[in-house]
């Protein structure tokens, strides 16, 4: 398995590999980000909040070096300041009615490292929490916590831009 940048900034519908549960024990499965919206011409949603809620079926964990969100113009990329991967704790539908098979990931409330950017963020969790996550062994409130401070290192990306083509004029 390759644990991979996540880009919140991706289209609904990029596929990445998720580990869950299966028939035979865990698998990894490509599955599309965005669940099916509840209501009829509803638009798709790719984050769940997790305060106050419980996951007690569909858990999925997704492998990610670093995420990546756009703010105020600046591409901005964070990891573990300890250069560690890590998941994020998620959900998946089964397909429905025309919809296929789907996940989306879990928000909380911001650390100390990402509020400056946003109140909230995606929910990580190390990798010696994953088969908490996916046991159920922890409840959620347990796992799905903020990390301490200066836990995330928090960089500028900077695009790569290709020299200009020079024009030909005819």
């Amino acid at each position: 398995m390759e644990a991979t940048a996540f880009d919140l900034d991706a289209p609904l519908d990029q596929r990445r590999i998720i580990v869950r549960h299966g028939d035979d024990g865990l698998e990894m499965v490509e599955l599309p980000w965005g669940l099916k919206p509840k209501e009829p011409g509803g638009r798709p949603f790719s984050l769940v909040r997790a305060e106050g809620r419980k996951f007690p079926t569909h858990r999925c964990l997704v492998p990610a070096t670093e995420f990546r969100r756009t703010h105020r113009g600046q591409r901005l990329k964070f990891s573990l300041a300890d250069g560690d991967w890590f998941y994020f704790a998620g959900i998946w539908q089964p397909a429905s009615q025309g919809w296929p098979e789907a996940y989306a990931v879990l928000t909380l409330e911001a650390n100390a490292d990402v509020l400056p950017y946003n109140d909230r963020q995606l929910a990580v969790l190390r990798r010696q929490q994953r088969m908490e996550w996916l046991d159920l062994s922890r409840p959620e409130e347990e796992l799905l916590r903020p990390l301490p401070r200066k836990t995330f290192r928090v960089e500028r990306v900077f695009a790569t831009t290709r020299p200009a083509q020079p024009t030909l004029a005819l």
